[in-house]
Formats: C-alpha cells, sequence, structure tokens
C-alpha cells in the first residue's frame, strides 16, 4: 500500500515538474538565429568547396550518400568522410558559439 501511494506521488511530482519547467523555459529564439547566423559564416570561411557543395546535397537537397557519390562520380565511402569529416570541423567551430 505504501508503495502504491509512494508511486502515485512520485508521478504526481514529476507532472508538477514538467509543467513547471515549460513555463520556467526561456525563448531560445535569440541563440537560434546566433547559431544559425554562424553556422553559415562558418560553412563559407571553413569548409573546403567540396565539403560545402556534399553538404548542399546532403541536407538542402535531402540526398543520400549512395545519389551524392553518382552525381559527382565519387566513391560512396568519399562522401562519407566528406561530410564526417565537414561535421568535425564544424563543431569545431561552433562548440564555443553555444
Amino acid at each position: 500500500m505504501n508503495a502504491t501511494r509512494f508511486d502515485t506521488r512520485s508521478s504526481e511530482w514529476a507532472g508538477d515538474m514538467t509543467v513547471w519547467l515549460r513555463e520556467q523555459a526561456n525563448d531560445n529564439q535569440e541563440q537560434m538565429e546566433r547559431l544559425r547566423r554562424n553556422l553559415r559564416r562558418a560553412r563559407e570561411q571553413e569548409l573546403t568547396p567540396r565539403q560545402q557543395q556534399v553538404l548542399t546535397l546532403r541536407y538542402e537537397q535531402n540526398m543520400n550518400g549512395a545519389e551524392i557519390a553518382r552525381m559527382l562520380g565519387l566513391n560512396r565511402s568519399t562522401v562519407s568522410r566528406t561530410i564526417r569529416r565537414a561535421q568535425e570541423r564544424l563543431r569545431r567551430c561552433l562548440q564555443y558559439a553555444l
């Protein structure tokens, strides 16, 4: 019987905490806009032309690795490595901007 009450109180507390956190959450619109602006700048300034091209095809054109490889005449593993290296470079550039 005590275990049932404990579980009930626990779930009520979690629900109350969820509502409180939602009400107290700050609007992060400004931080997201700054991150987008920094990401655009980092893509233009820090990535090689090939990395820019592959990321554009992958994330803006929603192409998969095989499609990109076929289109650019590359091996699929080359496309995968290019994406991974570009993401790492962007992550290093942006890690302190968050």
